[in-house]
């Protein structure tokens, strides 16, 4: 049995099903108790779990991820909040020096189980500061997992797969998702394993490897490019590491095209990284050059026309497969 629900309550639902599973479970950042979160995703957790397990903090996303880090060496399992993205740049020594190399240097001795949820997107002329997508930033760094689901079920079932793991793992979450809608199961306990994309479209003719929030404007394109007769699959990565080449190889391999959607900038965006594995895997069986449709390499604008125009849009992705599908050798 399922049941819809918003993105935000899939998440929700996954914190609070672990809290009550595992009293070792805890919840912390800027203004996730009391006020519910500025996104209203930990809405209510407080009032269940109380003050220990649901703490409002300073902002200081150092002291955050630091106070979290600290909590999993020692045999906690944190859930840590960056309000938003852009502003893990001040974490990044924790993250990236300590948390993603701490069971390495140990000898695997020392097990990390922290889970750090992190806002990615536009949400509407936020401008600069408050609008990127950094997640590319992090798939350099060995010891750190990445999840970025894109539907309530991959939420909720990804973040449960998160809180129980050993491993650091940033989880990326779209703000212009938090409001959509999908069908979740009933069983309070279903989790999403990490390293398996979702075929979220079967199509012929080109493939669309879509990463997080872009997923539903790959869906609508699809749709508008099968009025024109051109038949697209649409691939869901949903975790970035570990990545599931096998697929993507699979489906260039029977489509003999690859455009790669995201929101994060192009150059060194998520899409070089599985443009190269493509390349690698694929080569002979494309009969197009792989094509990446993502934001412009500019700071992002306040002004909402500038801000539409950098942004990879509806009409980009349309144009991306008619260009390769109309591709001769």
């Amino acid at each position: 049995m399922t049941r819809e629900i918003a993105f935000s309550k899939a998440l929700r639902e996954a914190m609070a099903e672990e809290m009550r599973r595992d009293s070792s479970v805890f919840l912390m950042g800027e203004d996730v108790g009391v006020f519910g979160g500025v996104f209203g995703v930990s809405a209510g957790l407080y009032d269940e779990f109380g003050e220990e397990r649901v703490r409002d903090t300073p902002i200081s996303e150092q002291a955050i991820v630091g106070a979290g880090l600290g909590a999993a060496l020692a045999g906690m399992r944190p859930i840590v909040e960056i309000m938003f993205g852009d502003f893990v740049t001040v974490a990044m020594d924790q993250v990236v020096n300590q948390a993603a190399k701490a069971r390495y240097m140990s000898g695997g001795k020392a097990q990390v189980p922290l889970t750090i949820r992190i806002t990615n997107g536009a949400p509407g002329s936020a401008a600069a500061q408050h609008s990127q997508s950094p997640e590319g930033w992090f798939m350099n760094v060995p010891g750190l997992k990445i999840a970025i689901p894109a539907t309530p079920y991959d939420a909720k079932g990804l973040l449960k797969t998160a809180i129980r793991g050993e491993d650091p793992v940033l989880f990326f979450e779209h703000k212009m998702l938090y409001e959509v809608k999908g069908e979740v199961p009933e069983d309070d306990d279903y989790t999403v394993p990490f390293g398996q994309a979702a075929i979220r479209r079967k199509g012929t003719d080109a493939t669309i490897v879509a990463v997080g929030g872009v997923l539903p404007k790959a869906m609508e394109a699809a749709d508008l490019l099968a009025k024109s007769g051109i038949s697209v699959e649409v691939v869901d990565p949903r975790t970035l590491v570990p990545l599931d080449t096998e697929t993507l190889i699979e489906s260039v391999k029977k489509t003999n095209r690859a455009i790669i959607i995201h929101e994060a900038h192009r150059r060194a965006g998520p899409g070089a990284e599985i443009a190269a594995i493509l390349a690698e895997g694929a080569i002979g069986y494309l009969d197009a050059p792989i094509v990446r449709v993502a934001t412009k390499n500019v700071p992002f604008p306040y002004n909402p026309e500038l801000e539409d125009f950098i942004l990879p849009g509806m009409g980009d992705i349309v144009e991306a497969v008619e260009g390769v599908v109309g591709y001769t050798l």
